[in-house]
């Protein structure tokens, strides 16, 4: 919620706790257990990027997302938690929010594709829980693929490469590096599940254009809401390491998209990473490097990244540090590695002398939180101990009547609707091996008799010709 050009998170002893907008891309972390109420300052976030004009583009892991497109039900519990905030529930304004639906499988959104190509050997390698050496024929492909012009879009093209890479490993072993057929054959048994999986419907075109998560929307009375993006993600997040390779993908391209900005009033967009630690399970240490480039680089780009989990200790030390603005509800402390967790997380605030922030934690209601945010010198705040401020839009998923009808209203339905299927690696390697196959057209034979050089063909091909003037004519 806005007040002030601010954003009101909520409501502690010391009084509101607001996040600044121009400190938003110094990236953020909201932590704590299962049921404890990271949604809802998911969607209090979300919603106030959305009300400046920011979009904002967030994964719905459990449908409950999805209730932003309708405005929120006054109750009896809201009211409570609003006069606990400090906030008039007669003037409390519930609302819906301007929102487009992805989906990877084109089941519950607008269909998210890209090719073969932008997704790249290393984040591609990951996607197929490649090991070093089968990465290492992956980054060959790419290059021979690049290098003799053979586009890469979608899964034909990639396995066509893969046999092409195969066929002529001793070729290329010599010019790019060794390629082994054991390897190609084990890229092709991943590439395999991966298409079972879904990747067919991935990547292919047309591609995604990051424009499209740009957009702002006019509401009647001439205010600007951003768009907020939904990528419906149940279906997806059953298979964790595409879920984080492809989320991880997308920081990627937004990071190549947006020009630099530096500091700015407002950020671009805002992302959120649900379970966020699925992007650091089993990672190489290529792609740690990569992670940490771009989260510590896109901040210049207006980009601020939310990571949503459990526990703080889930993100790696050198990721977490870059994290300067801090959600946490509670976590729980059962076992002595609970425990552990608990103190790590405590020391990550900034203490405040009123309570024992250790302790605190552990006793944390649902919809509370120790919140810090970064002042308007990037100085981190002293921890507050507050409650969340309760959503604007509805709380909840919606029915698929209701999905159906967003879709069927939405400003991108058609544009990505209909997959393309244009000449790329797959049909240009098919045209070659027929161009190989195809029967040689036998030379014509020739006879010296007497002096003059006479055409001789085959009995079986006599009827083809016509003698006419010493020599022999094909019959058209």
């Amino acid at each position: 919620m806005l007040c002030d050009g601010k954003i009101w998170v909520g409501t502690g002893e010391g009084g509101k706790v607001f996040l600044l907008p121009s400190m938003s891309n110094r990236h953020g972390l909201i932590a704590g257990a299962t049921g404890t109420g990271k949604t809802v300052s998911l969607k209090v976030l979300a919603e106030s990027f959305s009300d400046m004009g920011v979009p904002v583009f967030l994964s719905d892991i459990k449908s409950d997302l999805s209730g932003m497109v309708k405005p929120g039900v006054r109750s009896e519990k809201l009211d409570g938690r609003l006069s606990g905030c400090g906030a008039d529930p007669e003037k409390f304004e519930y609302k819906k929010y301007p929102t487009v639906f992805w989906d990877v499988y084109a089941e519950q959104g607008h269909p998210i594709r890209a090719t073969v190509e932008q997704m790249g050997p290393l984040l591609l390698s990951r996607m197929l829980s490649l090991n070093e050496t089968q990465s290492g024929v992956m980054n060959i492909l790419f290059r021979v693929a690049r290098n003799e012009g053979y586009e890469l879009r979608d899964i034909k093209d990639l396995k066509a490469m893969l046999v092409h890479v195969g066929e002529n490993a001793k070729d290329y072993t010599l010019n790019y590096g060794n390629v082994s057929t054991a390897s190609v054959g084990a890229i092709q048994r991943a590439v395999a599940i991966l298409e079972d999986q879904g990747g067919n419907t991935f990547f292919g075109e047309p591609a995604l254009d990051i424009g499209s998560w740009l957009k702002v929307a006019k509401n009647d009375d001439g205010t600007e809401q951003g768009v907020i993006n939904i990528l419906s993600a149940d279906r997806l997040f059953n298979n964790p390491t595409m879920y984080s390779t492809f989320l991880l993908w997308m920081l990627t391209s937004l990071y190549e998209y947006l020009p630099e900005r530096g500091d700015a009033e407002k950020p671009v967009i805002v992302f959120f990473f649900d379970e966020a630690h699925l992007l650091f399970n089993n990672c190489s240490r290529p792609l740690m490097e990569k992670i940490e480039q771009v989260v510590r680089l896109i901040r210049s780009k207006g980009v601020g990244v939310f990571f949503i989990t459990q526990n703080p200790t889930d993100i790696p030390m050198t990721v977490l540090g870059q994290l300067g603005n801090r959600i946490q509800h509670a976590l729980r402390a059962y076992t002595p590695l609970d425990q552990k967790a608990v103190k790590v997380a405590a020391q990550t605030f900034r203490a405040n002398p009123a309570f024992d922030t250790e302790e605190a934690i552990t006793t944390l209601k649902t919809g509370e939180a120790l919140v810090s945010f970064l002042d308007e010198h990037g100085a981190p705040g002293i921890v507050q101990r507050a409650t969340i401020l309760p959503p604007q839009s509805y709380m909840g998923a919606i029915t698929a009547e209701e999905r159906a009808e967003v879709l069927a209203k939405s400003p991108l339905r058609g544009v990505y609707d209909q997959a393309v299927n244009r000449e790329s690696a797959y049909e240009k390697l098919a045209a070659k091996k027929e161009e190989a196959a195809a029967p040689a057209q036998p030379a014509p034979q020739f006879l010296l008799v007497n002096g003059v050089l006479r055409q001789v063909v085959t009995p079986d091909r006599a009827r083809e010709y016509v003698q006419y003037n010493g020599c022999l004519w094909p019959i058209l």
